[in-house]
């Protein structure tokens, strides 16, 4: 994930559990490290089993979006460590 582009725009696909809940079930980001960041810090645990990211056209789910928040890499301050 080295060549991973935080500055790419970000679709997040929320889990068909948690959109049953009446809840965020689609959502654009102007970046993706906003969108990372979002799924770390904002969504609930439960939610993140079954959600995905699509950036450039590739899927990023679970740990992958971990492994993109917890990059040097990442562009942004993170509340979680």
């Amino acid at each position: 994930m080295s060549n991973f582009n935080y500055a790419a725009r970000a679709e997040l696909f929320a889990s068909r559990r948690y959109a049953k809940n009446n809840q965020t079930q689609y959502r654009r980001f102007n970046t993706a490290a906003e969108a990372v960041r979002f799924v770390i810090e904002d969504l609930p645990t439960a939610a993140r089993a079954g959600s995905y990211l699509e950036v450039d056209e590739q899927r990023y789910e679970g740990g992958s979006i971990k492994e993109l928040y917890d990059a040097e890499a990442y562009p942004l301050e993170r509340t979680f460590a």
